[in-house]
């Protein structure tokens, strides 16, 4: 008989951390089958052909709406649709896709967001090309279809800088906004997703205020794809090159900052996103726990588990324990 040590050995830190992002797949996916719940691990690569698509998609409803408000404009006239819902609508478009597949891949819908979660951690570097070309793809298709349904319209429907803005101006202005609303999503992601309602209404809120008081002076794009994908088709590269800069260096500084503030306040704890169904800290005072720590926890005490039948252990013969309705011998029936 062999004895086991009373103290395992703690894993390896990959082995912590996948640990814990098993956890959070389980807790997400409680009562579906397991080909359902290995959808909800958005580290497994086997489901990347589905993300890709979703970025797609989603990235296309987005730019839909966002370049199809100034183009219905231009075609019906230029009231046709009111200011107001040209930069209300993209934001409400945003907040549905979070809703409905952000599980899925994550709604990045934007090249900035995803070399931000990069940046961060939260998301392999080596994914990052296939999400941005899956974004392009999505914001040039809708501008086609625009095209066909609507005509040309002229630069309508892309973002320039506001009478009177130089190029240099908008690159700031849009490198400010974008600051803000990365610094939005990273704060209500769960790692490299945006999921749920608290997500759907934190960053559709900003998108909408942004473009209320900021559209006038750059378009307040915040976005590349929607740029630049409307841009290529209609053969206007006007001032390109600040919608590209701007959203990109926007989220990296929303990233150092975050990781910056983590610093000066000595929290000493990761800076990745939380994990989407974290643990509760034992005590109102304390932080949440990083991933280690909860590993740490949890690791050793599932080590320790072992499958124990409920009727294990009691004596009596097999007469018996049919008796008692083991489930493990069928019980038979009397014929007549």
């Amino acid at each position: 008989m062999t004895s086991e040590p009373d103290e395992l050995a703690p894993p390896p830190e990959p082995d912590r951390q996948a640990a814990v992002r098993h956890a959070a797949v389980a807790l997400r996916s409680i009562g579906q089958p397991n080909s359902v719940a290995g959808e909800f691990d958005f580290w497994n690569d086997r489901y990347e052909g589905r993300r890709l698509f979703s970025e797609l998609l989603g990235t296309f409803f987005l730019v839909l709406v966002a370049v199809g408000g100034g183009m219905v404009s231009a075609r019906f006239g230029g009231h046709a649709v009111p200011y107001g819902a040209k930069v209300v609508a993209p934001a409400l478009m945003v907040a549905a896709i979070i809703l409905f597949m952000g599980t899925v891949s994550g709604a990045h819908l934007n090249p900035a967001v995803s070399v931000a979660f990069a940046a961060r951690g939260d998301f392999p570097w080596k994914r990052v090309p296939a999400y941005i070309v899956a974004q392009f793809l999505g914001a040039v298709l809708a501008t086609l279809v625009l095209w066909a349904f609507l005509g040309k319209q002229g630069s309508a429907g892309l973002t320039l800088p506001g009478s009177g803005i130089s190029t240099a101006t908008a690159m700031l202005w849009e490198l400010v906004l974008t600051t803000g609303l990365v610094s939005v999503i990273l704060g209500t992601a769960s790692g490299a997703q945006q999921i749920g309602p608290l997500a759907a209404i934190g960053v559709g809120s900003y998108i909408a205020l942004a473009g209320l008081w900021g559209s006038a002076v750059s378009g307040a794009s915040m976005n590349p794809a929607r740029s630049l994908g409307p841009a290529l088709v209609k053969g206007d590269w006007a001032s390109w090159w600040a919608y590209l800069v701007g959203p990109v260096a926007g989220g990296l500084v929303a990233v150092g900052g975050r990781v910056a503030v983590r610093v000066a306040v000595g929290s000493g704890g990761s800076t990745r996103g939380a994990p989407a169904a974290p643990l509760k800290p034992t005590s109102s005072t304390s932080s949440r726990p990083s991933a280690t720590a909860i590993s740490d926890r949890i690791t050793p005490a599932l080590a320790r588990l072992r499958p124990v039948a409920p009727w294990a252990g009691r004596s009596g013969s097999g007469s018996a324990s049919r008796r008692r309705g083991c489930p493990c011998t069928p019980r038979r029936t009397r014929r007549r």
